[in-house]
């Protein structure tokens, strides 16, 4: 009879020890896909380089947990363990982990040289009737120390020779910039270096997304839009053109308990799509 209890109670163990590590990050524990909003730049992006967008339509699973910025799908990968989404590389933090994707870190080095693939360029949206204000912002973005800017934030310049901003005197007045969530961090930085050589100019930076903040350029809502994707025919055609401020990488992330540390185009394809729904 004490035998019979002391195999039972070992046996109780066992099933309690099972639990507990099936409970934690186990192989066979549901993937929670974290994607972007419809309109995102982001989204947009990613789905058109990770092959998950064919034939014009998004096939991202109807499964995934919808964000509606980078903050908060870094949030929520934070706080699932079995979470993966994707943001902006400049905006990583040591809150979530960046993967490797088909064995190449997610780093500003890698997205420069071409090694790593997961890449997008950031543009500012302009219309016909451009305000000098906004022109003169504009150029010190693209000048050398707006470039300059854009790199020790963590992004990748366009122009390594760019020459140096040229203050224009009596600048005053208000821009407006609106769109994409991602471009908007480092937009934060740059119009704070902007008004401190121009303290009598206002600039407003609203976080809509991109595919809202070309909207708000054409409609004339705003005076620059912020998009972290390219501009569509019929956008164009509409009265809008783009200038190229930047390129940032797309980070693939996981929560930091996730022993996951490198995946193919392919795997991660097959993750956004549904066909592969846990983390064996």
């Amino acid at each position: 009879m004490k035998k019979m209890k002391r195999t039972i109670a070992v046996m109780l163990v066992l099933v309690m020890a099972i639990t507990a590590l099936t409970g934690c990050g186990g192989a066979n524990n549901d993937i929670s896909v974290i994607s972007r909003e419809e309109g995102s730049g982001t989204r947009d992006a990613f789905v058109e380089l990770m092959g998950i967008k064919v034939d014009g339509a998004d096939n991202t699973t109807v499964n995934a947990e919808v964000s509606s910025s980078t903050s908060v799908v870094m949030t929520t990968v934070a706080g699932n363990e079995n979470a993966i989404g994707y943001i902006s590389m400049g905006s990583l933090n040591d809150t979530v982990k960046a993967i490797k994707v088909d064995g190449v870190e997610a780093t500003a080095e890698n997205v420069k040289n071409g090694s790593y693939k997961v890449a997008r360029p950031f543009n500012i949206v302009t219309g016909k009737n451009l305000s000098d204000l906004a022109e003169d912002f504009m150029s010190f973005i693209l000048s050398k120390d707006g470039q300059e800017i854009i790199s020790e934030e963590g992004y990748i310049q366009i122009n390594d020779s760019a020459p140096a901003y040229t203050k224009k005197s009596n600048l005053k007045g208000r821009i407006v910039l609106a769109g994409s969530t991602s471009v908007a961090p480092v937009m934060d930085v740059l119009a704070d270096a902007y008004k401190q050589i121009n303290p009598d100019v206002e600039i407003e930076i609203q976080q809509t997304g991109s595919g809202a903040g070309i909207t708000s350029t054409i409609e004339g809502a705003c005076d620059i839009g912020m998009s972290s994707r390219d501009l569509k025919s019929e956008e164009t055609a509409k009265g809008v053109s783009q200038t190229k401020i930047a390129m940032d990488g797309i980070a693939v992330i996981v929560n930091l308990e996730n022993p996951v540390e490198d995946l193919t185009a392919e795997q991660i394809r097959q993750i956004f799509t549904g066909e592969m729904t846990t983390w064996e």
